[in-house]
């Protein structure tokens, strides 16, 4: 028999111990920040499942307490919140309220875990009766300069509240730099600013329109979300925004979008975040109810795999579930 000249990569295979002793990639609890929905109601024990999420619900403030603490005790470090107002308008007033729903969230929150790492979106679109997440002019058109100023006023409260980073998403040119300008003016310049940064018009958002109930009555967003054939462009967005202050800078969806996060993982050496979004939670979720997948082994194969490409944090629905297997 020929034994030949070659590389023995099965050595270093042989026994679960060896795999791990050279394993290149590990997913922490400390990586993972799950995703909330908080609905304005009146019921302190509200929770109402998201069908296309199977596993996710819409919360009152109360019961995204209770339901957060119980994944604290499984190791979750940070949150992202979304809010479902009790009433909408054409200028997304409950987006800015001190009073709002993301706000009481927030403040009830902090109260309780003073150690969590609360993160907020940013965007007007779950507060707009329109559903767009800026204001509109006359003809129906998204207006860029004018949304800034409730894009600004919205990260305020929000840190008034006691958020300790807040996510801008509404992919308004100029949003970073109007948010970490009022922050910095109001005393607030320590506060971190998670950029939605590289933010693509997807497919993938589907079931979050019907979680967030924020589907556009009109039209879509390609006028303000990124072209999925663009990737030199996303590092043009990536680059203005942290021209204008961000922190953090995030890549979404992060699945079909892997080598736009190598990329920016490439050109910069700030944090990244990738956002697995719905349409990937609800994927997966479908195949392992079918019985098609191994729930433990894909799910964390495909965190990991986000994780490999780039990213330092994962947005994901799947973290109070994964944190018990890690």
């Amino acid at each position: 028999m020929f034994i030949g000249d070659f590389h023995r990569g099965r050595r270093l295979r042989r026994t679960p111990s060896l795999r791990e002793m050279v394993r290149e990639t590990e997913l922490r609890p400390a990586d993972l920040i799950q995703g909330y929905f908080v609905v304005e109601t009146a019921d302190a024990s509200f929770e109402k499942p998201i069908p296309s999420m199977p596993g996710q619900s819409q919360l009152s403030v109360e019961t995204l307490v209770w339901r957060v603490g119980q994944a604290m005790d499984s190791g979750l470090k940070s949150v992202l919140l979304f809010g479902l107002p009790g009433k909408k308008d054409p200028v997304g007033s409950g987006a800015y309220a001190d009073d709002g729903i993301v706000q009481k969230a927030v403040t009830r929150l902090k109260e309780a875990y003073p150690g969590l790492v609360v993160v907020t979106d940013v965007c007007l679109c779950e507060y707009t009766s329109h559903g767009h997440c800026g204001l509109l002019d006359g003809h129906g058109e998204v207006q860029n300069d004018p949304t800034l100023e409730l894009l600004a006023k919205t990260a305020l409260s929000h840190v008034r509240a006691g958020a300790d980073i807040v996510a801008p998403s509404d992919m308004m040119d100029g949003r970073v730099g109007a948010i970490r300008t009022t922050l910095d003016e109001a005393g607030f310049s320590h506060i971190p600013v998670m950029s939605y940064a590289v933010k693509y018009s997807s497919a993938f958002y589907g079931p979050f329109r019907e979680a967030a109930d924020s589907a556009p009555a009109f039209g879509d967003r390609r006028g303000y979300q990124m072209d999925p054939a663009n990737a030199r462009e996303a590092m043009r967005e990536a680059a203005a925004d942290l021209a204008e202050g961000a922190d953090i800078l995030m890549v979404k969806p992060a699945m079909p979008y892997l080598d736009i996060l190598r990329m920016l993982r490439d050109a910069t050496d700030v944090p990244l975040a990738a956002y697995q979004v719905s349409g990937e939670y609800a994927m997966l979720k479908a195949a392992i109810a079918n019985g098609w997948l191994d729930p433990k082994l894909a799910v964390l194969e495909a965190l990991l795999g986000i994780k490999r490409a780039g990213a330092d944090m994962i947005i994901t629905y799947f973290a109070e579930e994964v944190l018990p297997w890690l």
